[in-house]
């Protein structure tokens, strides 16, 4: 079950196109997961587009009115004329925009929502980490520094802060991380005022795709130890 969503501001923000790229890809992603975000963004834009409808709405005189029905008319005998969309092309369609698209490691497969479905051919390897961690980098160009990070039953990251922010979505599986726990679907932010150790207990361990736009900064233990080479522990 879907707990974590995006914040009301953030979803009318993503609405209006002022989100930060990284936050607008998430919180897209997310909406791919989550019925109730997909009909919050369906009401926000149709609240915004009846406003500007509004705002740009001007007196229209009376040939203006005879000239844009003629114009109207003309415009709808040419697509009555029009030869009908054929039955098949749309089933071909629809078919297209459910077609499933996933990544893979070690033989299992991970469904991604449809907004992430063009970065699989922009994401690289998949690397063996520390304590039961995988990562594959993907390429979002200005976007930030965006994984695919994979955690292993008992795989579990450092204790950490963030010297920035990071944004993350679970794609599959659960983890916790001694703040929450987060399920598949779940969207995640984290700044410097969070420090957590994300964990998976699971069998079937966790999928997540984050986004973070500084290194990591280890908190705990011999993992501070990494913290002149974070940059490199999830580049």
């Amino acid at each position: 079950m879907i707990r974590f969503h995006p914040s009301s501001q953030q979803i009318s923000e993503f609405v209006e196109g002022t989100l930060p790229p990284a936050v607008s890809l998430l919180v897209s992603a997310h909406s791919d997961m989550c019925p109730s975000c997909q009909k919050r963004i369906e009401t926000e834009t149709e609240l915004l587009a009846n406003s500007i409808l509004e705002e740009s709405e001007v007196e229209i005189t009376q040939p203006q009115r005879m000239h844009d029905t003629m114009s109207f008319d003309s415009m709808l005998s040419l697509i009555t004329q029009m030869p009908s969309s054929n039955e098949g092309d749309i089933m071909v369609a629809k078919a297209a925009s459910r077609k499933s698209v996933a990544i893979e490691l070690d033989g299992r497969k991970f469904e991604l929502p449809r907004t992430l479905h063009r970065y699989t051919e922009k994401t690289g390897n998949w690397s063996s980490l520390v304590g039961k961690l995988w990562q594959a980098p993907v390429e979002v160009g200005n976007k930030g520094v965006a994984n695919f990070i994979f955690m292993g039953q008992g795989g579990s990251v450092p204790e950490h802060t963030h010297r920035g922010n990071e944004y993350t979505l679970v794609i599959d599986g659960e983890f916790s991380d001694g703040l929450n726990n987060y399920d598949t679907g779940d969207f995640i932010y984290m700044d410097g005022n969070h420090t957590h150790t994300p964990r998976a207990d699971k069998s079937e361990g966790c999928l997540v795709f984050s986004i973070v736009d500084q290194p990591l900064h280890f908190t705990s233990g011999l993992a501070r130890l990494l913290n002149p080479f974070s940059h490199l522990f999830f580049k």
